[in-house]
């Protein structure tokens, strides 16, 4: 097949792939009805309902709220923890980052019902302090608690373009600084960070876009109390008409999206910018840690007790909850201790089946997507073309809509495209969601290990005859090998603590850990959470441990 044939084909598939949900979604919200139902009509009516319910203005308000809230505890924190790994002579740095960059990787369903089971009304921890002070002076299911708990557990985004654009800065500046007698912090506030400024800017519309993407911390810790964001209010629409509501539904998408798009604009906007504060050019400038003296230690200690609390105790409390009868007021441990809920797993066939989907869509199905991610990588390397920012941009489309709205609209693409739905009750629905949400991730991770293969060894083969297709697939892609390992790595641990995307797509058979989570957390099914909550933890444990091994750098 010719070169130009091979990528129009990949782009077009690309293409389809990420605007048919979408334009699927847009249809549906100008209908009165579900799409497959007979005499459905075009009408205004849905977007009427859905503008004029109190709860949808309610979920839009605590949505900016947490979004806004979670922005402002996320991005001074991931600053700081950036500029302390960077630019520092903090100790641990070898020892520090994988625990940084550890929340990225944990499922956020597992961490929500961490924190219930350590820190809620009758949590270990709360029962704990109560007894020893008599009273708890936190509540767990509020807004506040959701916004501190989601700004603390996203301070990685943060600390990742951070870090980055802060080891691209020249050391001369901030030696120049610091031969005037400035201290480390005056040094970070005057010269480093504004140097970055961009990066963090980035950031922080990053971590405002993922607000309107929060679902497992809000259904897990805002339902006691009915606080609803958007993509709750999403989840419990059929609910509050007691029939399906696609057409409803379709019209909170279509809000979110719109909401999500001019983000995701800025921050290319932003991106782009970046490049006017680059200070190291060609040859890198000698870098040499700031020395913080006797700040070193408190400054490990600030990193270690960040991720105590946002990983340490929700893992902990789950953990222990895994492997008690009961947890209350005036429960010993020692009196309650068991596997019960293990051996209940090996007794509940959905359990098993959620196991064992859940490790095949990261090993089979993440190599099949870092595959595909690779076939739409080689139809863009090194294109000169304007149809390079077009696709481009189609690649980004999807972080446009949060998991739960990419599970729905691919669930809608199966039942409207008649030969595609007998796939709808298999894992490849499932897979086909994964893969789709999380295009853009897979493809800058394959296409970055492309852009360092040196050029002219692919110009080399083109100089002996060698067709573009036959450099691809004997030179790029070959040399770029190791790279798409940790690619396969990196999109494993993402599958494997997915929980959202597969929620409307859950069905005998087809269920994973996260999803399955959900559903069981809805009937009161603490026990086995636990337990299926522990598992997930274990095997992401696994395969961090393995891409730390194999050297993997776990941004990719």
């Amino acid at each position: 097949m010719p070169f130009a044939l091979f990528r129009a084909a990949v782009l077009a598939i690309m293409a389809s792939a990420v605007l048919a949900p979408i334009g699927l979604i847009v249809y549906q919200s100008f209908l009165d009805g579900p799409f497959f139902q007979p005499n459905v009509h075009f009408s205004l009516e849905a977007f009427q309902f859905v503008l004029e319910d109190d709860d949808f203005w309610e979920a839009l308000v605590t949505s900016i709220i947490v979004a806004g809230g979670m922005t402002a505890i996320a991005v001074p924190l991931g600053v700081v923890l950036a500029f302390l790994m960077a630019r520092t002579d903090v100790p641990g740095k070898s020892f520090l980052e994988p625990l940084i960059l550890v929340p990225i990787f944990m499922s956020a369903v597992v961490l929500a019902f961490g924190y219930v089971v350590a820190l809620g009304p009758v949590g270990i921890f709360s029962t704990l302090f109560k007894d020893v002070f008599g009273v708890v002076p936190w509540s767990i299911y509020s807004v506040t608690a959701i916004t501190i708990i989601a700004g603390l557990t996203h301070v990685p985004h943060v600390y990742l373009y951070t870090s980055a654009a802060l080891r691209n800065l020249g050391a001369d500046l901030e030696e120049a600084a610091r031969t005037t007698g400035a201290s480390p912090w005056r040094v970070a506030v005057s010269v480093s960070l504004p140097m970055v400024t961009p990066a963090v800017l980035y950031a922080a519309v990053l971590i405002f876009f993922l607000g309107f993407e929060l679902f497992g911390l809000p259904l897990v810790l805002g339902d006691p109390k009915g606080i609803l964001v958007l993509a709750t209010y999403l989840y419990k629409l059929t609910n509050k008409l007691g029939v399906p509501s696609y057409q409803l539904m379709a019209v909170v998408v279509v809000a979110i999206i719109l909401i999500a798009i001019p983000l995701v604009y800025l921050q290319r906007l932003l991106l782009a910018s970046s490049q006017k504060y680059v200070s190291v050019r060609g040859k890198a400038a000698k870098r040499s840690p700031l020395r913080l003296g006797g700040l070193r230690w408190p400054a490990f200690a600030l990193i270690v007790l960040w991720f105590v609390v946002s990983v340490g105790i929700p893992v902990f409390g789950i953990a222990l909850r895994s492997v008690v009868v009961t947890w209350g007021e005036g429960v010993k441990l020692a009196e309650v201790l068991t596997l019960a809920h293990y051996r209940d797993l090996v007794d509940y066939p959905n359990a098993i089946n959620a196991i064992v989907n859940t490790i095949l869509i990261g090993t089979v199905g993440g190599a099949i997507s870092v595959g595909c991610y690779t076939l739409v990588a080689l139809a863009m390397h090194r294109w000169r073309s304007g149809w390079t920012r077009v696709a481009d941009y189609l690649v980004m489309i999807p972080r446009s809509m949060p998991g739960l709205v990419a599970g729905l609209a691919m669930l809608w693409l199966f039942l409207f495209i008649k030969p595609l739905t007998p796939l709808r009750a298999t894992l490849v629905s499932v897979w086909v969601a994964y893969t789709v949400v999380w295009l853009a991730y897979g493809v800058r991770l394959v296409a970055g290990t492309m852009l360092q293969i040196g050029p002219e060894l692919e110009e080399a083969g083109r100089s002996v005859g060698a067709t573009r297709g036959r450099v691809a697939r004997d030179v790029t892609v070959p040399l770029a090998r190791t790279g798409m390992l940790a690619a396969w790595l990196l999109i494993f641990l993402i599958f494997v603590r997915e929980y959202s995307t597969g929620i409307y797509l859950l069905g005998p058979g087809t269920e994973v850990i996260g999803s399955l989570m959900v559903s069981l957390w809805g009937t009161g099914a603490i026990d086995l959470v636990s337990a299926l909550a522990v598992i997930n933890v274990l095997i992401i444990s696994v395969g961090l441990g393995l891409a730390l091994r194999l050297g993997v750098r776990l941004h990719g």
